[in-house]
């Protein structure tokens, strides 16, 4: 959907088109299940990768699971809106077309979003699905 800047003289953008990848979240437990048998894992201390590659559309699907036994409500979606930022924000440096599934680990809890994204990115290139330029 368009929006208009503040400024009257600033053209018109379209907010679907500012990234070439896309950025889909995973939501059946098909392709969750996918991602923890046939894919691949790296777990570091504040969470654990598992990817399953597609191969066959360039977008890159997410899910992320924060288990209860991180928090209560309020703060397990804290959580998920920290990683889920950390993928949009850097959704360029993700290989394309696999399937990411983010566990988030207890100790996640009490850190803020440039350790949570240290921790993300790390292990992306330890599997090496991410390529931070």
């Amino acid at each position: 959907m368009p929006f208009k800047l503040r400024n009257k003289n600033a053209a018109f953008f379209d907010r679907q088109n500012l990234s070439m990848k896309e950025y889909v979240s995973l939501k059946k437990t098909e392709d969750f299940g996918r991602a923890y048998r046939q894919g691949k894992s790296y777990g570091n201390k504040l969470l654990v990768i598992y990817y399953f590659e597609r191969g066959q559309n360039p977008e890159v699907r997410v899910g992320i699971s924060v288990s209860k036994k991180v928090g209560n409500s309020v703060e397990r979606h804290k959580i998920k809106r920290q990683l889920k930022e950390c993928f949009r924000t850097r959704l360029d440096w993700w290989k394309d077309g696999i399937d990411v599934v983010v566990v988030a680990r207890r100790e996640i809890k009490d850190k803020d979003y440039n350790k949570i994204l240290e921790a993300l990115v790390s292990a992306g290139i330890h599997l090496g699905i991410c390529d931070p330029r």
